[in-house]
């Protein structure tokens, strides 16, 4: 089960607390079922993951970990999958976005390159926005789903194989 390897990657509330640099936030997240492996804050963490991956924004790992804060969802697993959008699949992630957003606002596509530069964001950003913003907000919200689902179905599916195996090789009890 995924849950042991999720134990041995994810730091543990204490040694979040320990760390000085984010010592602040712990009250915030003293809640231990931020901090659960169980199904349903696991699905709501890809679900958050996963979002806020495709938000064209900065800061998405402080973005993700408020948004599992408010849903109830486990932390460590929504900060890790906003690493799906990186400093390499960020151009392609976004303009495939883009491109899906001018596709459902029925717009001409522009030709841009994406520069991680000031100049860039206060030049050509201001041309492009709209189609990535609404493409982006798209795909974020069905791949949320779809890892929601995917996730919550695979728990489930996992728990009853179990259960099936277990029934299997239990020997009956003689009355």
């Amino acid at each position: 089960m995924p849950k042991k390897l999720f134990k041995r990657i994810f730091p543990s509330p204490e040694e979040i607390q320990a760390n000085k640099s984010l010592r602040f936030l712990a009250p915030l997240f003293a809640n231990p079922n931020l901090w659960h492996l169980n199904r349903r804050a696991v699905s709501k963490a890809f679900f958050v993951g996963l979002f806020v991956a495709f938000l064209p924004m900065p800061f998405q790992m402080a973005i993700a970990a408020l948004f599992a804060f408010w849903a109830n969802a486990n932390v460590p697993i929504s900060v890790g999958l906003v690493w799906v959008s990186n400093p390499l699949t960020i151009p392609p992630l976004f303009y495939g976005t883009y491109l899906f957003g001018t596709w459902m606002l029925q717009t001409p596509t522009r030709d841009f390159h994406i520069q991680l530069s000031v100049d860039w964001v206060l030049n050509e950003l201001e041309l492009v926005w709209e189609p990535l913003l609404v493409g982006s907000l798209t795909v974020g919200i069905v791949l949320g789903i779809i890892g929601y689902f995917g996730v919550d179905w695979f728990w489930r599916h996992h728990v009853w194989q179990s259960w099936k195996n277990r029934r299997r090789t239990t020997p009956p009890k003689n009355s």
